[in-house]
């Protein structure tokens, strides 16, 4: 079965090294996922309650991203990887999910944090990957052992 480690990473880039040593460690193809606008600091700083991340969030708001995988179809399974924003992924993973067909698919999302637990993460998630075995999602801290629990669930 082929897998894919697809992944938004925001400032400090803890998710895409971790989705990037894991690819390398699993022999998965890798994929990041990106918005059209990139997020600068300011638009980070969830402290902030105008911040592009909160209106992005509380508004529901698609976030569009660049690019498309024109061989989704090859993967049987795919890791989703993204910074923990409000115990969910952000908007723009929800949408990037929403471009594709994840019928018999097996999938597990991944997530870091600086704090935050994965809360409902997985329950959040399923809408936007119908049709797909969504098997869970973890809270990782490195490469190693997203690859480690990879090998367990998939």
């Amino acid at each position: 079965m082929k897998t894919l480690i697809a992944y938004f990473s925001a400032e400090n880039g803890t998710t895409a090294r971790a989705a990037k040593e894991a690819a390398e460690l699993l022999g998965a193809d890798l994929y990041e996922i990106a918005p059209e606008q990139p997020y600068t600091a300011a638009d980070l700083n969830w402290k902030n309650p105008l911040a592009r991340c909160n209106r992005e969030k509380f508004g529901g708001k698609d976030v569009p991203v660049v690019g498309r995988i024109e061989n989704f179809d090859d993967y049987g399974a795919v890791l989703i990887g993204f910074p923990i924003w409000y115990a969910c992924a952000p908007n723009v993973v929800n949408t990037f999910c929403q471009g594709y067909n994840w019928y018999g698919k097996k999938i597990a999302a991944f997530a870091t944090s600086g704090g935050s637990g994965i809360g409902k993460t997985a329950d959040k998630l399923r809408p936007f990957v119908s049709g797909g075995e969504l098997l869970g999602a973890r809270l990782i801290h490195s490469g190693a052992e997203l690859a480690d629990w990879a090998k367990e669930i998939l």
